[in-house]
């Protein structure tokens, strides 16, 4: 008989033919006799005869095709898994990993459970879980959670209402730098061949210092001297005229915005304007932050400037373009970190 693929049966099949070829055997047939006669190989005879000699006939039932599911790991033991991937960092779990990666989390799993996965396995895990790759927001070590919850529970809400009461209106404010050899985004090319970015070799850079609202105002002013208390001092009384009433301006905690001079000069409005500063560390709480990353990705780092007047026109018409759409400047606010202060 020609020999067939075994691979190509059924389970019902498979197991049918290694029953029949194990009772041939048994019953005095050679292996190579019964090989021929079903059309498999010597050497499968002589496997499944060896098989139901070990475990009985229970060895020639059909098993369950395919890659194994479930893998092996006990769902108690998945559950602390994806657990202290959520609520640690590897480091802190004493692993020699800054990030937890494919093999990180195989790596604690052998540890923890005695259990070897391969990345591959590790990585099907972490997609069973809901878990995918991303990039991570950095955190100050110096970051008070305490203070943070004390801010989005209590402080802003009262600012918020007293605001109200007031009739001011709540401006974010936030500075940047930014350079000539920033990049952003990514470039085809062929595979294995890096793209290569024509730049000049002078790096030069501007600043930018900025104010937004909820209801999608803008405020902006770009300048290349450094950033001073008349430079914020300035920016505070454009942002006065513009918002044509009283203002709050919510700020970090920046050396210029605490300093003397500004404060006495605030003193000296009346309450027309007055500075709120966010807690320590916590830039992620500015809405404005979102506008500094979309300036960086957009108006710096997709379009290469040859001189610094250059880079300025870009920054100043790329935001004079997002100041006549109010409706980019509300999208800021709804990013998760500062989906509070959308109201």
């Amino acid at each position: 008989m020609e020999k067939r693929d075994f691979r190509s049966l059924g389970s019902e099949a498979q197991e049918t033919l290694r029953r029949a070829a194990v009772a041939a055997v048994l019953a005095g047939e050679s292996r190579v006799a019964a090989a021929r006669r079903f059309g498999v190989t010597r050497q499968a005879v002589g496997k499944w005869v060896q098989d139901c000699e070990a475990g009985g006939e229970r060895a020639l039932r059909a098993k369950r095709r395919g890659r194994p599911r479930g893998g092996s790991l006990a769902p108690w033991q998945a559950a602390q898994t994806a657990k202290a991937v959520v609520d640690r960092c590897p480091d802190q779990l004493k692993l020699p990993f800054h990030l937890w990666t494919r093999e990180a989390v195989a790596q604690l799993i052998e540890r923890r459970f005695g259990v070897r996965l391969s990345v591959w396995t590790a990585g099907r895990y972490l997609k069973r879980w809901g878990f995918t790759p991303q990039k991570p927001a950095k955190r100050a070590f110096e970051r008070d959670p305490k203070a943070v919850r004390r801010w989005l529970e209590e402080e802003y809400p009262a600012i918020r209402a007293q605001a109200k009461r007031d009739g001011a209106q709540i401006w974010w404010a936030d500075e940047m730098g930014m350079r000539s050899d920033h990049t952003a985004g990514t470039s085809y090319a062929p595979r294995g061949r890096t793209p290569v970015v024509a730049a000049t070799g002078r790096r030069f850079g501007c600043n930018l210092i900025s104010a937004v609202t909820n209801q999608g105002r803008l405020a902006f002013r770009v300048f290349r001297t450094r950033f001073a208390a008349d430079v914020f001092i300035d920016f505070l009384r454009r942002l006065m005229r513009h918002a044509r009433r009283r203002i709050r301006v919510i700020v970090d905690n920046h050396p210029v915005h605490r300093s003397r001079k500004v404060r006495n000069w605030v003193e000296a409005q009346q309450g027309r304007v007055r500075l709120v500063f966010l807690p320590g560390y916590s830039p992620d709480l500015n809405p404005d932050e979102m506008l500094n990353q979309d300036v960086k990705a957009n108006a710096v780092g997709r379009r290469r400037a040859a001189t610094p007047d250059e880079m300025m026109g870009s920054v100043r018409s790329y935001l004079r373009s997002t100041r006549k759409q109010p409706q980019i400047v509300k999208n800021y606010f709804q990013e998760e970190s500062v989906r509070y202060a959308a109201v």
